[in-house]
């Protein structure tokens, strides 16, 4: 079975992941990187989605001499003109602090009206293969929502307890994880993907 190094040190987005491939019948040896503690973290210093995604798995190819892929994904708020899309993280300044992104970002729509608070979750996912060929693929995956005023729901992480998908009545914090990974962008970036990985 392929082994391919999956640009992450997060046991749960490596689960996650593990989870969409079986999914669609893709039967990969899927790691992350702690498995090989000598590659250095990839500081996501491109503009957009994909170029950080690429920048990512070209690094973890480079450095393991594996087949390895990456994603990069945030939301993008119409209103604020796709922000804070890359910077979803770490909009309110600190990497990963959810409930502080998430006030911010509740903050800065507040005043804006229910039929302009669309937004999209977007992912963008790629495959680095290492050695002669270089084979370098990009694949996004995008889902149309908007904003709630409020948090609803338990589940999930981010930016999930206020986006509704369109055609929902529940936000992706009230989906269960198998619901979640149906739909997701995260699912629709690797699913498109998916064809081109090594096995």
């Amino acid at each position: 079975m392929q082994r391919i190094v999956l640009a992450t040190r997060n046991a749960h987005k490596v689960g996650e992941l593990r989870a969409i491939l079986a999914g669609l019948g893709v039967q990969v040896d899927l790691v992350g990187v702690t498995e090989y503690p000598d590659v250095p973290d990839v500081a996501e210093t491109e503009l957009s989605f994909a170029g950080n995604a690429l920048l990512k798995a070209t690094a973890v190819a480079e450095a393991t001499g594996l087949p390895a892929i990456a994603d990069d994904s945030g939301i993008c708020v119409d209103a604020l003109n796709g922000m804070p899309g890359i910077f979803s993280a770490r909009w309110a300044g600190r990497h990963g602090d959810d409930a502080a992104n998430l006030d911010l970002l509740l903050a800065q729509v507040g005043d804006v009206a229910d039929e302009h608070r669309g937004a999209q979750f977007v992912c963008a996912a790629a495959l680095a293969v290492p050695g002669p060929s270089g084979r370098q693929v990009v694949r996004e995956g995008r889902i149309e929502g908007t904003l709630l005023r409020a948090r609803r729901g338990e589940g999930g992480f981010g930016y999930d307890p206020v986006f509704l998908p369109a055609g929902s009545e529940r936000t992706t914090a009230e989906l269960s994880a198998e619901e979640k990974n149906a739909v997701s962008h995260r699912r629709l970036a690797f699913e498109a993907l998916a064809p081109l990985l090594p096995v």
